[in-house]
């Protein structure tokens, strides 16, 4: 889902803790080697997030975050700050080429690897180890 969290409401905030969690803690942070990631460089997102950053003509970056139960991908528009949370469950992760493309439903941003590569990839592995710890399996993923 995609929310505008430039100014504080605690609705907005309680539906982004329903989805993916709270915050990890300082100490959990420090455990984990980080939850954030390295500036990323946008290279195609979706027709609605497309709207909210084509208004600038500066370069675009995200950052993501890992949260318990999924990952939060923050970017700016202008004066505004937006996030597309996405939950584990409904993660999806394509890695062609250079770029690697994180999806939810109808939302998608794709982001450049192969700058600062060692880093964007280390922290790329780290969300699929969550995502696969995270994800129930299916019975018939036995098969």
């Amino acid at each position: 889902m995609l929310f505008n969290i430039s100014n504080k409401n605690l609705k907005t905030e309680k539906q982004i803790n329903d989805l993916v969690g709270k915050p990890f803690s300082l100490i959990e942070n420090l455990k984990r080697g980080g939850i954030g990631s390295p500036k990323l460089f946008i290279t195609r997102c979706s027709a609605a997030i497309y709207e909210l950053l084509h208004v600038n003509e500066s370069v675009k970056f995200c950052n993501i975050e890992i949260r318990p139960k999924g990952i939060i991908i923050g970017f700016q528009s202008r004066l505004e700050v937006y996030v597309l949370v996405i939950p584990f469950y409904k993660l999806v992760i394509f890695k062609p080429g250079n770029t690697v493309t994180f999806h939810i439903d109808h939302h998608y941003i794709s982001i450049d690897s192969s700058k600062n590569s060692k880093g964007v990839k280390h922290f790329i592995n780290k969300i699929e180890i969550e995502k696969e710890k995270n994800t129930p399996y299916s019975p018939l993923d036995m098969y």
